[in-house]
């Protein structure tokens, strides 16, 4: 008997799934970093996390509260330079996977961290680009987690913070992006993939009980829809109950910090 879920455990198993054994990974906070931690937690107890804030190697108890958390550096393999963390690692083609969040994402997988509204006087200041343009543009490929909204999968974005596949087709290969780009993006309701050609996102894959219809209600544009659409596996019980400890724990030191 398959257990009960919620959406937001469904997208982050599913996000986790996508992280091979060994990868080196550059992580995002928030829902980037609690689906990599479950990964090394899980089936990839091999994987290389990289944060930019310096940590190699991460290995937390807890989810960290932002790049500065003292949870990162203390549990590295070893911490280094914010610079060569960049140079180094993401500018000389050491990461393989970089793995972000957004709140905006257009049919290219371009995002926004920016602003919600117009630049000068917005509705929402967000927090802002960080390491991403560079973790997008550099990284081998990359992987974007958010919830599937019509606030959030737009058909233009507020403000481009970070290139996905610009305009589509080979617009990276004529803009010179070393990395191949997102790949994949996973939501509370599926997985999309690029285009082969012309670089849109597309739905790959379901989760279970979701319907096309559901999808498309909550996509800015006219969804594509794969001739080989999947139906997600349901998460197991072994990730489900790693997944709950790892939030437990978070919860439980963050609480004693607060007092």
């Amino acid at each position: 008997m398959t257990p009960a879920y919620s959406a937001s455990e469904m997208m982050t198993i599913s996000a986790a799934r996508m992280l091979r054994n060994g990868a080196v990974c550059f992580v995002g906070i928030g829902l980037p970093s609690k689906a990599s931690n479950l990964a090394r937690l899980t089936h990839a107890p091999d994987i290389v996390l990289i944060y930019e804030s310096g940590p190699i190697g991460a290995k937390p108890a807890i989810l960290p509260l932002s790049i500065g958390d003292g949870e990162l550096s203390l549990t590295a393999e070893t911490t280094v330079s914010t610079a060569e963390i960049f140079t180094y690692w993401l500018q000389g083609g050491r990461i393989d996977v970089g793995f972000l969040g957004a709140a905006q994402i257009d049919r290219f997988a371009n995002i926004n961290t920016t602003v919600i509204g117009p630049y000068a006087r917005p509705t929402v200041r967000l927090p802002g680009a960080g390491g991403a343009p560079e973790i997008a543009g550099s990284a081998g490929e990359v992987l974007i987690i958010l919830r599937q909204t019509l606030n959030t999968f737009v058909n233009r974005l507020d403000f481009t913070t970070s290139v996905g596949h610009g305009e589509g087709g080979e617009y990276r290969k004529k803009s010179g992006l070393p990395g191949k780009g997102p790949v994949a993006v996973i939501s509370d309701l599926g997985i999309l993939e690029p285009h082969p050609q012309t670089k849109e996102l597309t739905l790959a894959s379901l989760h279970p009980g979701v319907t096309i219809e559901q999808a498309r209600s909550m996509t800015g544009w006219n969804l594509g829809i794969s001739e080989s659409l999947q139906v997600t596996p349901a998460p197991g019980e072994d990730e489900l109950a790693m997944l709950r400890e790892l939030e437990r724990r978070t919860a439980l030191a963050h609480e004693l910090d607060s007092r």
